[in-house]
């Protein structure tokens, strides 16, 4: 079963537990801080925004996770020889004065350190993301500046709660909006269109558990010239009230029910860089999956772990809205991953 959220509802009550798990097409559960019960130290807060067209892509992330803050930024070319570079400083107890929104509608996300700063603005229809680093690549600092704009109305929003009580997690996906700007690397300038250039937003606060595992896939772009997106999901959670799978055509979100990542293996361990099958229990989401980039990375220091394997690809194959309509997909750039954290 699949329950929507139809209507603006506090998202937590007085025990710091939701009022209503299930799915909605806009953030209408709204989200106070102050309403936290299950421990200010397993509240993590974060933004992330992933910009990217089929030849390369950047990925800009602030959280607040209670006793570890991280600042990431991420470059990646996708033609040729594929390459990424990743650089994502660390801080100990920020406790929530990175001072994220509350809502991801509107608001400022501002987060430095010696040597970057990475700046999101929220307003007027459009999101501002500013970033730079010192010493990104080859000793060269990295700049970035992009403007988002054409939001759909439409997006996928989840409150999932989890087994233990004062614990959820509240996220929102919103996908195919156009971005156009610059990134420079040294004397390189890589230049987003908002004719080819497409941006996702992965906001997300909650109170997680210890030790979990979450499966996520998105994709933006074209589908015969209308704007076409999906967002994939499962592994975490309670989510008998609603999957976070949905399809998004022309600025409007069709649900899915159960969506499974097809991740191939060798010698009993996931084989990241070869095909995936992406598959649904109603039919409506078949993709094949051709990885290009694996954004792999993995902290283990005992009590913390993070082991991500973020693929980027392209996917090709049918998905079906929800009037019946049978959409083509060919060669659609997105990425897949699998991360599991002990956090």
């Amino acid at each position: 079963m699949q329950y929507e959220i139809t209507e603006q509802i506090p998202l937590l009550d007085g025990q710091g537990n939701l009022t209503r798990a299930g799915y909605a097409k806009r953030p209408l559960p709204v989200y106070d801080r102050k309403q936290v019960r299950g421990g200010l130290t397993r509240l993590k807060e974060w933004d992330y925004y992933y910009v990217g067209n089929g030849r390369f892509g950047v990925a800009l992330t602030v959280a607040d996770n209670s006793y570890m803050g991280l600042d990431s930024i991420s470059f990646l070319s996708f033609a040729g020889e594929p390459w990424e570079v990743t650089k994502s400083p660390m801080s100990v107890f920020p406790m929530g004065r990175t001072g994220l929104p509350a809502s991801s509608s509107t608001g400022v996300t501002a987060s430095s350190g010696k040597r970057h700063a990475i700046l999101f603005q929220v307003g007027e229809g459009k999101r501002r993301l500013t970033a730079h680093m010192d010493n990104f690549k080859d000793g060269q600092p990295i700049d970035i500046q992009i403007v988002l704009t054409d939001e759909p109305p439409e997006s996928m929003v989840i409150c999932t709660p989890f087994e233990k009580k004062g614990h959820f997690y509240y996220n929102q996906k919103i996908n195919c909006m156009r971005a156009a700007g610059t990134v420079r690397i040294g004397a390189e300038e890589y230049r987003f269109e908002p004719d080819s250039a497409f941006g996702v937003l992965d906001w997300g606060r909650g109170v997680w558990t210890y030790h979990n595992t979450w499966y996520w896939g998105s994709a933006s772009g074209l589908v015969d010239g209308v704007d076409f997106g999906f967002n994939v999901g499962y592994g975490f959670g309670d989510t008998s009230a609603a999957t976070e799978n949905m399809l998004f055509y022309n600025g409007r979100a069709h649900k899915l029910s159960k969506v499974d990542f097809g991740i191939p293996t060798k010698g009993g361990k996931e084989d990241y860089m070869k095909p995936w099958r992406f598959t649904s229990d109603d039919g409506r989401f078949e993709m094949d999956f051709i990885p290009i980039l694996d954004r792999a990375s993995c902290t283990d220091i005992k009590l913390i772990k993070s082991d991500q394997h973020q693929v980027f690809g392209r996917f090709t194959g049918t998905a079906v809205l929800d009037d019946g309509t049978r959409l083509q997909v060919r060669e659609l750039m997105g990425f897949a991953e699998k991360v599991e954290n002990k956090w």
